[in-house]
């Protein structure tokens, strides 16, 4: 089943709104701020990450462990696929990057730096850099909103999807320091090894050479975040020369994203071949 509910994830999110209507974090948001001002919880916070976390996750295992025996998982089947579909990353990507591009491609270096800064989050000192944190900024968002999603979707089902995509709101959206680390320091125990097999991936649909020297110092490297690794992987993997205005930049953008479509082509076919072999 769960092959049949990433396949679904993928139609519901090029041909519906769903994603979008189905997203809504507010509420969640706000009870976990809340819970961190709170007297009570305030200075505890991996009381407020399970309260936040784990509550609503044991909630969704002991509804699946009900649901999923019944008429052979099909009253379980939109659960998962309800369950994927919020996990996955909030925004779109593309529309995101769609003024950065134009302003980048007319070689506006000052409406690229606006832009970049308002709809990204992205500042930089200078042209080339702000190129590469975009680069960056693009492989990452992919990475973070479909790729471990998927993996942990398929290797643990909803409830480990679930807990990634909390996790990452906790440790974006919370405003308590300690919180904070401490949700990127398991934020950062799920990205190990998806974050891994995502590189190796840009070295089989890609410059394979190019990404074993990469990979070779940073494989068991706890310390490097998932999103260095993962740029480090892509731009290798990619082939992406020195930054450049105009066309030539954009074009480093569109094959960052050929590259990332590679991948998922690459992981949706071991997902079936592993489907398929059990």
């Amino acid at each position: 089943m769960s092959f049949l509910v990433l396949l679904l994830a993928v139609l519901v999110e090029k041909f519906s709104a769903l994603r979008q209507r189905l997203q809504r974090d507010s509420g969640w948001v706000r009870e976990l701020n809340k819970l961190e001002a709170g007297k009570r919880l305030g200075n505890q916070p991996w009381l407020v990450l399970a309260v936040m976390i784990l509550l609503p996750v044991a909630v969704l295992g002991l509804l699946l462990l009900v649901l999923e025996p019944v008429a052979y998982g099909l009253l379980a089947l939109p659960i998962h696929l309800l369950v994927v579909i919020y996990s996955l990353g909030r925004g779109d990507l593309l529309g995101e990057l769609g003024p950065f591009r134009d302003a980048w491609r007319r070689e506006d270096l000052q409406a690229a730096a606006h832009v970049a800064q308002r709809d990204l989050n992205i500042g930089a000192d200078s042209g080339e850099q702000l190129l590469e944190r975009v680069q960056g900024h693009l492989l990452w968002q992919a990475y973070q909103s479909f790729f471990t999603v998927i993996f942990w979707y398929f290797l643990l089902g909803p409830v480990a999807a679930l807990s990634y995509r909390l996790l990452a709101l906790a440790a974006e959206q919370g405003k308590s320091t300690a919180l904070i680390e401490r949700a990127s320091q398991l934020r950062h125990a799920f990205d190990w090894l998806p974050v891994r097999l995502l590189a190796a991936s840009f070295a089989l649909v890609g410059n394979f050479a190019a990404v074993s020297r990469v990979m070779l110092h940073e494989l068991l490297n706890w310390h490097i975040s998932a999103a260095q690794l993962i740029e480090k992987a892509g731009l290798a993997g990619a082939e992406i020369p020195p930054p450049e205005t105009g066309a030539e930049g954009i074009a480093s953008l569109d094959r960052i994203w050929e590259l990332l479509l590679r991948a998922a082509v690459l992981w949706y076919a071991t997902f079936a071949l592993w489907t398929v072999l059990l």
